[in-house]
């Protein structure tokens, strides 16, 4: 019993020592090319880590906000902020937890990223600015301007996430999923074969983009590169978002603001209608817009078309 108990501690070893060199060969074939680094950039020293983030340009501030999926950075701005800094101030920020920015082992939250971007807001840019954000990182732009108006001007929100979804909490299910990929190792391994260039070329092709001959090899391979970046710890942020930690009811917060509110929808993104007529029924003022032929990511498949609607909105300010 002893020599099999012995046996299986030697093999189970072996095991990890074997995973732990495949993670770290994943990372290093992930990060080599370093693609979102390749512009001037600054880091702003917040509570919780070093935040990335990139200015451009003169005028009225612009903040812009990415996704918040695995692979989300300021990167998927890249098409459009050298437009806007032409008319504007703009600000591409990395989410702690995402991008070149620090990523620390803790539970990311909605109320997390709410205090960040209002301390960046203040800190930073040092006066009220509009908000561009993308996917599920319109709840935080919602939640900040609930908490304090005197810090955004104007929203505008590609592809918001569901109000529907955007209330499920943590539950059982989803809570061992973000303890399992918190696991060091074996949660690491399974982070990166999930979040591999193959599965996350299929996000291209199937949810990000409408028409494959548009997407891009280097806009496949920063993706790969930001869910990958600084080793393992690219997997913390992830691990809340998987397990509902980000979430958070908007209804109120939403049906309260003043601020002028715009959706962008990619026209072929599934029930992109429907989420849309939920912003609306909480808030009637609610402005919106589609861009023809697009999907998730349309300031990326049609960054002109897109910019055209952006700058529409943030010109008829006050």
């Amino acid at each position: 019993m002893k020599k099999k108990i012995r046996v299986i501690i030697i093999l189970s070893g072996i095991s990890i020592v074997a995973l732990h060199v495949i993670n770290r060969l994943i990372t290093s074939a992930a990060t080599v090319k370093e693609l979102l680094a390749k512009e001037k950039s600054s880091y702003y020293t917040w509570r919780f880590g070093k935040i990335h983030y990139k200015k451009k340009g003169t005028g009225k501030p612009i903040l812009l906000i990415h996704d918040l999926t695995a692979g989300s950075s300021g990167y998927e701005f890249h098409k459009i902020e050298n437009e806007l800094a032409k008319t504007n101030e703009v600000y591409t920020i990395d989410l702690l937890g995402y991008g070149l920015s620090d990523k620390p082992n803790i539970t990311y939250t909605n109320f997390l990223y709410v205090e960040l971007i209002t301390d960046f807001i203040k800190s930073v840019i040092g006066k009220k600015a509009d908000v561009l954000t993308s996917g599920d990182s319109s709840s935080i732009a919602i939640m900040a301007c609930h908490n304090n108006a005197e810090i955004i001007n104007q929203i505008v929100m590609v592809n918001p996430q569901d109000i529907g979804y955007s209330k499920l909490i943590p539950n059982k299910k989803s809570r061992l999923l973000k303890w399992f990929i918190e696991l060091p190792v074996v949660g690491t391994f399974i982070y990166n074969v999930f979040y591999n260039k193959k599965n996350i070329t299929n996000s291209f092709l199937n949810q990000y983009y409408c028409s494959a001959g548009k997407i891009e090899q280097t806009d496949i391979d920063a993706y790969v590169e930001a869910a990958h970046y600084a080793d393992h710890s690219s997997k913390y942020a992830i691990a809340s978002y998987l397990g509902r930690y980000m979430n958070i009811s908007m209804i109120h917060a939403l049906s309260k603001i003043n601020n002028n509110i715009y959706i962008i929808s990619g026209m072929e993104k599934a029930n992109a209608g429907a989420i849309t007529e939920n912003y609306l029924k909480y808030n009637h003022a609610i402005e919106h817009h589609y861009v023809e032929s697009t999907k998730q990511l349309p300031h990326m498949e049609n960054p002109e078309k897109t910019l055209d609607i952006i700058q529409m909105y943030l010109n008829n300010s006050i």
